[in-house]
């Protein structure tokens, strides 16, 4: 029997109904549906069995009905009956068991067999092939969605403690949740891959030792396998194939997939939080993986295809803004809403800190262009939990006008890939000037000064998962993705790499000890710039993907974090250096600046809070930036930070000269003399390959100091 129940909220939520009764309301947003049946599942005997129940209710286009007796743990999803058109895109199919875009928790998996498209797959006319209704059913095929109970008593949520780690301060480290773990030997076996293999000391002590602030998880939202993947024994690592917005992936939990997930995610956050890490999520909103009209029937299709979809002027075809075959309909409000509903959930209950968007170019169209007032980020300036925590945006999609690093309105944070650009080009000889390094490595202040942003609005990166490691960098200046089964075309063919003379692997000392010194340059680099650096797992220590720079379906050895390279030397003193580096960065507030530097004088010498020198101890003149140029230098003085501590006192800090130098040979630098300094003391030279302490050699203001081919040094400012 089912109760007239509540539309709101959306979703299966378990409650003490009328009289005391305990049971599970459902609400479902179907626009346009002719009717709705909810299905609940049973294990009698290993037998599996469904229970159809319509719900009659109808409350603005919402479906909703109180089930009693229907407690945490029941399986169930929804099959909608409507007009099957697909020339007018109405694509409704009740022999395909839906799962409900609210659930809290997936269980099963998607195979994608013929079933569970909504169409006959293998009609003989392709290219009418999505307009044949299949009526086969899909239940057996697909996971099902789980009714959890949100106040779980043995769920000691209250005692968590966010870090709240101010922008500038932050360090971002971007992780997989299994790969990060997958081979780590001080995580038990049964742990691996897991939330709580994450969540392990073992696995907290690696990311406090280093540094961070905060991970970033590729995403755990409940995603599906693509088809052309599973045909070729290969599987979504990555993740960004989303078809549940609210559900922890249950492929990555070690305690059960009954709802136990959400828990044990949970578990996961409070654990980081205690070490005083924030958890920031990918997420990916801008489709799902549903695909194009060729895709399965999942879910949103089969609820309200023409709601929840951007359509082509033929409703037939989807708008493709992401590459994906889909692209949400999120000026549709309840497509808005969902999104909305989802990131609320995720902070109010799941403990998360923050996210970053995957395409959110994306999700700001309005009607077609891109629209920094679109409903989406006005909706998102405006909401009281979501306008307080990080919102890091990937400023672009495929579609026309997508590229949109610089133009997301305050409180965003955007993937700065001009920074990843000019500082690959820089290390491997390719700029033509310095002027963009220029930028780059103060902040990007001609990007994000605007609107009252700040320089963390750029967050620095040199890699991230899209697209070679930091070892694979410095060894490749091809792609070698064969493995995955695309005979070599996926992946970007625009790397900015250098092999350093081989191609791969090799025996070569002098190629391996360049190698070598050119990761200590792109990592140091990274962290003495200013705005917001993130890493990624396993670049701290040399990891590579044999130069797969597009390892999104490779869930083996070659994306897992191989955890025996810190066994050997170089990783060991690899991650020495980003220790000391990043001990650095906590330690001075003038290497994580909260406002653009001015580059005038402020103090009665003339010294001003930022300045450009050549290797001749002159500071750099128009001229010079318009110039090719192998060596960078350039002075951060901590007398003249703006901004006051919370007592309201002056920061002031140590000054620091930093020299970067590409060339292939050595170049006695001229260090600057009065005002600046009259004596430095050399804390990092990327010349040493033992990076374990500080070389402490100290130089006069006005002498030079040797600078090796292709190094980094940086000095602080002793008198």
């Amino acid at each position: 029997m089912v109760w007239p129940g509540s539309p709101t909220p959306l979703g299966a939520r378990f409650r003490v109904g009328p009289d005391g009764v305990a049971g599970t309301n459902f609400a479902l947003w179907a626009a346009g549906a002719q009717a709705v049946e909810l299905c609940l599942f049973d294990d009698e005997g290993g037998r599996v069995t469904e229970s159809r129940l319509p719900l009659t209710e109808l409350t603005h286009e919402i479906w909703h009905g109180f089930v009693p007796g229907v407690r945490p743990g029941r399986r169930y999803g929804y099959r909608v009956h409507g007009r099957w058109d697909p020339w007018t895109g109405a694509r409704w199919n009740p022999a395909k068991l839906l799962l409900d875009p609210y659930a809290r928790a997936v269980d099963g998996d998607f195979s994608l067999p013929p079933e569970v498209y909504g169409h006959v797959r293998d009609w003989p006319q392709q290219h009418v092939a999505d307009t044949v209704r299949d009526d086969r059913d899909s239940a057996p095929y697909v996971p099902k969605g789980v009714v959890v109970h949100d106040d779980s008593p043995g769920d000691e949520w209250m005692d968590d403690r966010r870090p709240k780690t101010p922008w500038a301060d932050s360090v971002v480290y971007e992780l997989h949740v299994r790969g990060f773990t997958r081979l780590h030997p001080g995580v038990p076996r049964e742990l691996r891959g897991t939330y709580a293999g994450l969540a392990h000391p073992a696995a907290i002590d690696h990311l406090v030792r280093l540094g961070v602030t905060a991970v970033e998880l590729l995403p755990v939202h409940q995603y599906a396998h693509e088809d052309h993947l599973l045909k070729r024994n290969l599987r979504n690592y990555w993740g960004y194939n989303s078809i549940g917005y609210f559900a922890p992936h249950a492929a990555y939990s070690a305690s059960g997939t009954r709802g136990q997930q959400v828990g044990e995610f949970k578990r996961m956050v409070r654990a980081l939080h205690a070490a005083g890490i924030e958890v920031i999520l990918d997420v990916v909103y801008n489709h799902t993986a549903e695909a194009g009209e060729l895709g399965p029937t999942l879910s949103l299709r089969g609820i309200d295809n023409r709601g929840y979809y951007r359509l082509q002027h033929d409703p037939r075809a989807y708008r493709d803004y992401t590459g994906c075959g889909n692209t949400l309909h999120v000026v549709q409000p309840q497509v808005l809403r969902l999104i909305t509903d989802s990131l609320r959930y995720w902070v109010s209950e799941m403990g998360v800190d923050g996210f970053r968007f995957d395409l959110a170019a994306a999700l700001a169209r309005s009607m077609h262009d891109v629209d920094m007032l679109s409903p989406f980020l006005a909706v998102i300036a405006q909401d009281p939990v979501l306008r307080r925590v990080k919102l890091i945006a990937e400023p672009w999609d495929v579609g026309s006008g997508g590229y949109q690093v610089g133009a997301f309105p305050p409180l965003w944070t955007e993937w700065n890939d001009r920074y990843r650009d000019a500082v690959r080009d820089f290390w491997r000889g390719a700029l033509p000037d310095v002027r963009d390094l220029g930028y780059r490595l103060s902040g990007s202040s001609d990007l994000y000064a605007w609107g009252g942003r700040r320089p963390y609005a750029s967050v620095n990166f040199v890699t991230a998962h899209d697209g070679f490691t930091l070892r694979d960098l410095v060894s490749y200046e091809h792609k070698h993705n064969e493995a995955n089964g695309e005979s070599n075309r996926d992946g970007t063919n625009d790397n900015r790499s250098w092999n350093c003379g081989a191609e791969g692997e090799t025996a070569d000392p002098a190629v391996n000890a360049l190698r070598r010194r050119q990761l200590r340059n792109l990592l140091t680099t990274l962290l003495v710039s200013t705005g917001v650096p993130m890493l990624v797992a396993g670049d701290e220590m040399g990891r590579t993907q044999g130069g797969n720079n597009n390892a999104y379906c490779q869930d083996n050895e070659v994306s897992w974090v191989d955890w025996s390279l810190l066994e050997h030397p170089g990783p060991r003193g690899l991650f020495a250096l980003a220790v000391r580096l990043l001990a650095l960065r906590r330690d001075h507030p003038v290497l994580r600046r909260r406002a653009f530097f001015s580059g005038r004088a402020h103090t009665a010498d003339g010294l001003r809070d930022l300045a450009w020198f050549t290797a001749h101890g002159t500071e750099a003149t128009e001229q010079d930036w318009y110039a090719p140029s192998a060596t960078v230098a350039f002075y951060l003085s901590g007398r003249d930070i703006p901004g006051r501590d919370a007592r309201g006192r002056q920061i002031t800090d140590d000054s620091f000269l930093v020299i970067l130098h590409a060339g292939g040979g050595a170049v006695d630098f001229r260090l600057p003399g009065e005002p600046w300094a009259s004596s430095y003391e050399v804390l990092v030279d990327t010349a040493e390959e033992d990076q374990g302490e500080a070389p402490g050699t100290v130089y006069g203001g006005g002498t030079t100091v040797p600078v090796g081919a292709r190094s980094v040094v940086l000095l602080k400012v002793t008198a």
